[in-house]
């Protein structure tokens, strides 16, 4: 047997003995990666990096035939409504159970709100400064409202990163708001930045709100009462506000698509990664949004990336790398044979 080897059964020195029985053995135990690592992996490449894709693909859809923000909204509400099928086929409410539906269709009407900001922002911004503002005011309100509703604390490596996420946000964007045009285009600009500035509040509501139910199906049910509300809020806002148009180009329609299906993806991974790791945490690993939304926005958009963009996309994935390097740790589980 290998457990009987001598050398397996050399002491460690550098580590105390545990009060466990002789029968746990490392043969017997397993290596598995932490919750809040999984959380902030899934966050990292379900999360954050499909949804690099889903401004610039809003934006190209725009162009190619002025699609308006809230028939895009629309258009992705529809991508979530089939998960109403799942829930009958589990024999889930639609709407959850009756003393946390409340909540959960808060959490709908505020996730809603963030990405009908979103998609208005980034039809009078560049893509990847939209994401950036949206993605840095849920980082920074994540934690005051973490701080201040939750007993969750953060370390000072936590600390460390967040700061440095948020600080290559202000380096990409802050020369784009000390030069805001004059007169109407200026004014479409700066509303622009406070839309995606609310959009981000927004998603920080939302995920608190999200932390705070718990029952079975919970994804599934806030992901079909997403497409829900947004329908019942876009509908009547797309008449009343904007001009409805029928795409009749096929690059309008595949990026339609694909803004569905990516950003249905990301919404789901998301609404995970926020019950394994703290918001905040969460927020600025979606910043990797921003460095994919930047390189579409060059290569796909032709559209200038300044030097401070290519700065603080590189402050940002630093940061990230030190939120994620100091929360890879590993938990040991015994199995009983």
């Amino acid at each position: 047997m290998a457990g009987c080897h001598p050398y397996f059964n050399l002491p460690d020195f550098t580590q105390p003995s545990p009060p466990s029985t002789p029968s746990s053995l490392p043969s017997h135990q397993r290596c598995r990666p932490s919750d809040v690592t999984k959380g902030l992996l899934v966050a990292l490449l379900g999360g954050g990096l499909p949804a690099g894709f889903v401004g610039p693909f809003s934006r190209m859809a725009y162009q190619a035939s002025h699609l308006p923000s809230l028939e895009l909204l629309i258009c992705r509400c529809l991508f979530h409504l089939p998960i109403a099928l799942l829930l009958k086929l589990r024999g889930d409410p639609l709407l959850g159970p009756p003393n946390v539906r409340g909540r959960a269709c808060l959490h709908a009407l505020f996730n809603v709100l963030s990405i009908g900001c979103a998609y208005s922002a980034v039809q009078v911004v560049p893509a990847g400064n939209a994401a950036t503002v949206r993605k840095g005011s849920s980082t920074v309100c994540s934690a005051l409202l973490a701080l201040c509703l939750e007993s969750q604390r953060l370390s000072g490596y936590d600390w460390c990163g967040l700061l440095g996420s948020t600080l290559g946000l202000i380096i990409i964007v802050g020369p784009g708001l000390g030069t805001l045009q004059e007169g109407t285009t200026g004014l479409y600009t700066a509303l622009g930045y406070v839309l995606a500035f609310l959009g981000g509040l927004a998603l920080s509501l939302g995920l608190l709100v999200y932390r705070s139910l718990d029952f079975p199906s919970c994804l599934l049910t806030v992901a079909f009462l997403f497409g829900l509300v947004g329908l019942v809020g876009s509908v009547p806002g797309l008449f009343l506000l904007q001009t409805p148009v029928l795409p009749n180009d096929p690059l309008s329609w595949s990026c339609v698509g694909a803004v569905g299906i990516l950003a249905l993806f990301s919404f789901v991974c998301v609404s995970y990664a926020v019950t394994k790791a703290h918001p905040a945490l969460v927020c600025a690993v979606l910043h990797s949004e921003v460095v994919v939304a930047l390189m579409l926005q060059y290569y796909v958009l032709s559209e200038t990336v300044a030097p401070s963009d290519i700065m603080g996309a590189g402050v940002v994935l630093g940061s990230i790398a030190i939120i994620t390097a100091q929360n890879l740790s590993y938990e040991r589980e015994g199995q009983v044979e």
